[in-house]
């Protein structure tokens, strides 16, 4: 039972010093993979990048001692869990503000609490209702808008997130035609070839951490970020600060307008509690205008910050070391510019014009506050927990659906025996865990893992060194990642996802089964589609796939047998058999139940009207693996008609669970216990000498094979 409670403590049975240093290596080696892609995953998820180290600090530990598998690497990952969490908090707050960072710490502990409730009621097998096409198609797509996300730091532009995926694509493309700064795109592709090549010419050397580092000397070398603090009045041009004001004007309306669209709401709750008819429809009226007012203001916003980013200014020194910043192309004569193109950094909120931030370098990481993340439960808030729980639910399953693969893969190699309930403990206390230390939702990360079980790790022990090296680079290194650039971290993400793409995966199922084929293509076209609403193209495919089961289910297989010419009983129809014409072997594959028990009672009502001559039928139940009361009700009825039109009917191979259903319903003494036969070959013995007494002489296809001739 303590084992149960604490599966760790199996670690230390036969642990030696060796075991150890193995284990402590281990961790070392993943920590160096762990920091930098961490943040990058932080910021797919729309978080400070310092967020992905926090996400490093608990989850991989806490997962680790109260997991099954002890090669299993956990903490932030690229595709699932990080591009869910910004599509979840998207339409409740802007990225990376302090509203959207606590909805991510609540959904991390929501997460949590779904995997740990999972994991104790033992309900495991509910990850079963995502199939493989549709976790397929979703991942392919997934790794698409992933690269595509990661365009806009790749050139150094800054567009606002379009209502779809493709719109925001399009914006990116228009401004990097606009302008691309082409240091940034440099760095960016030296850090993609530098972890192309290092991958493809020494796997063992970790290349992310290698291109970081050489990126980031070269960054602080080069002064690659180059940012300013003017006044307004350093920009030369009546133009730009006219619109920086308009801009200012229509941001600092919108605060004004949203609060009176909250009171206009309260009004129209209040009136429906009153039954106030004409006090409802004037709040309706009052809210309906607000929104349209804040629709339009907002259109205006959009609108001036697109026109800011869009301007492109040159920097001029001054004697006493400032700057005068000139629209590129209208320099005055005698004025020598620096070099550099210049614009404005602009956000959400209304620009400081005393301090505004002009950029004229490439973007970094910046400041990373030095320290652990406090401890605290993440403020419940229900209405926005009522939000997040579909993505929270889906986040749990395709997260621990990815864990329990990559720990199964490893199992499969070090024979190990896994526990698909008790990793579902442990990735969701690793959640809870991570909630209360700052983290965003995890999971097992398939890169990071390989590289745990190929450093040989012995338990998991190495996930607690990683931890302990990110606590470490947290309290004292996190001034050496300021130089970090931003671009660096995109190619980090870019490089991950290729090996999520996998057309083979399509091609597969589509051999397999079509439908399963075109259910992996139907949920990777909706993705893409309905991107950033990822949760619409999950919920496509799972209800096609139910679909799919549900039809399965109510049409199964129906088989009529015949010898075939390797001796066995085959169906007539594939194997173009000829077919006895006194006796038809029925085969029924599938549980027959409430919804398929009409459809064998048609399938073989309509074959006894299309054979003249039948005397027998023996139903071939080899394959029906579990009845309920319609079913055997069913069986009932089909015997007393089939023996109602001079036919006589049996049953074989009737497995003991149907027996016993059988036994308590008297069916047995209904269809006769000489009417029920062990296997297809007994039965068929026992009845062909009654079916075949009119045609002694008959050379029976259920006795010796003979093929349909072709007329």
């Amino acid at each position: 039972m303590v084992a149960k409670v604490f599966p760790f403590l199996a670690w230390f049975k036969n642990y030696d010093k060796a075991s150890l240093q193995l284990d402590a290596l281990s961790g070392l080696t993943v920590a160096l993979v762990l920091i930098p892609q961490s943040m990058a995953y932080a910021q797919l998820a729309g978080l400070p990048a310092y967020y992905g180290l926090y996400a490093s600090f608990l989850p991989p530990m806490v997962a680790a001692l109260f997991g099954s598998s002890r090669q299993l690497a956990t903490g932030p990952v690229v595709a699932v869990v990080s591009l869910m969490t910004a599509a979840s908090l998207a339409p409740l707050a802007t990225a990376g503000s302090p509203g959207y960072i606590a909805y991510a710490i609540l959904l991390a502990l929501m997460v949590g609490v779904f995997q740990l409730t999972l994991g104790i009621l033992r309900l495991g097998l509910v990850v079963n209702f995502l199939s493989h096409p549709v976790v397929n198609g979703f991942t392919n797509a997934a790794a698409i808008i992933i690269a595509s996300s990661q365009l806009s730091k790749m050139f150094g532009v800054y567009v606002d997130t379009a209502p779809h995926h493709y719109e925001t694509i399009i914006h990116v493309v228009k401004a990097a035609t606009h302008y691309t700064h082409w240091p940034t795109l440099l760095m960016g592709a030296f850090a993609f070839g530098i972890m192309y090549g290092l991958k493809w010419l020494s796997p063992r050397i970790p290349n992310v951490l290698v291109a970081v580092v050489i990126t980031t000397i070269i960054s602080w070398a080069t002064g690659f970020q180059h940012d300013r603090f003017v006044d307004i009045d350093a920009i030369e041009s009546s133009s730009v600060r006219q619109l920086i004001e308009s801009f200012n004007n229509a941001s600092a309306a919108l605060p004004p307008l949203a609060e009176g669209r909250t009171h206009f709401g309260e009004a129209l709750e209040n009136a429906k509690k009153s039954h106030d008819e004409i006090g409802v429809l004037d709040a309706e009226h009052n809210v309906d205008v607000a929104n349209l007012n804040i629709s339009h203001l907002q259109e205006d916003v959009h609108s001036y910050r697109e026109q800011i980013r869009s301007i492109l200014l040159a920097g001029v020194a001054q004697a006493d070391g400032s700057f005068t910043f000139y629209p590129k192309d209208k320099v005055p004569a005698g004025l020598e510019s620096d070099g550099r193109t210049w614009r404005i950094k602009v956000g959400n909120e209304a620009l400081d014009t005393g301090h505004l931030k002009m950029m004229g370098g490439g973007a970094v990481v910046g400041t990373i506050p030095r320290g652990l993340p406090t401890l605290s439960v993440p403020p419940i808030n229900i209405g926005v927990m009522l939000h997040l729980l579909p993505f929270a639910a889906i986040i749990s399953l395709l997260g621990f659906m990815e864990a329990i693969s990559i720990a199964k893969a490893m199992a499969g190699k070090t024979g190990q025996r896994l526990d698909p309930n008790q990793e579902l403990i442990g990735q969701g206390l690793g959640n809870i865990c991570g909630a209360i230390g700052k983290s965003y939702p995890t999971s097992g990360s398939f890169s990071r893992s390989a590289v745990n079980l190929q450093a040989r790790a012995v338990s998991g022990l190495s996930s607690v060194f990683t931890s302990l090296a990110v606590v470490i680079v947290l309290l004292f290194f996190t001034p050496l990642l300021y130089n970090l650039p931003q671009a660096v971290l995109a190619a980090v993400i870019m490089i991950a996802v290729i090996g999520l793409l996998n057309v083979s995966g399509f091609i597969h199922a589509w051999k397999a089964k079509w439908y399963d084929g075109a259910i992996s293509i139907i949920s990777f076209v909706s993705t893409l589609v309905f991107a950033p609403h990822l949760d619409k193209g999950i919920m496509i495919g799972v209800a096609l796939s139910l679909m799919v089961f549900l039809y399965k289910s109510m049409r199964p297989r129906v088989a009529f047998l015949s010898r075939s010419e390797d001796e066995a009983l085959r169906c007539v129809t594939t194997h173009e058999l000829e077919e006895c014409p006194y006796v038809t072997l029925v085969r029924f594959d599938g549980p027959l139940f409430f919804a398929n028990a009409s459809y064998l009672e048609d399938t073989i009502t309509e074959m006894i009207r299309s054979k003249e001559g039948l005397n027998h039928i023996l139903l071939v139940s080899n394959g029906i693996n579990d009845i309920d009361s319609s079913g055997e009700e069913t069986l009932s009825l089909l015997v007393d008609r089939v023996r109602s039109s001079g036919i006589d009917i049996s049953m074989s191979g009737v497995n003991e669970s149907v027996m016993e259903v059988f036994s308590r319903t008297h069916f047995v003494a209904k269809i006769g216990e000489d009417h029920l036969f062990p296997t297809m070959e007994k039965g068929i013995v026992a009845i062909h000498e009654s079916a075949h007494e009119h045609d002694p002489e008959a050379n029976c296809p259920l006795l010796n094979a003979s093929r349909l001739v072709e007329a």
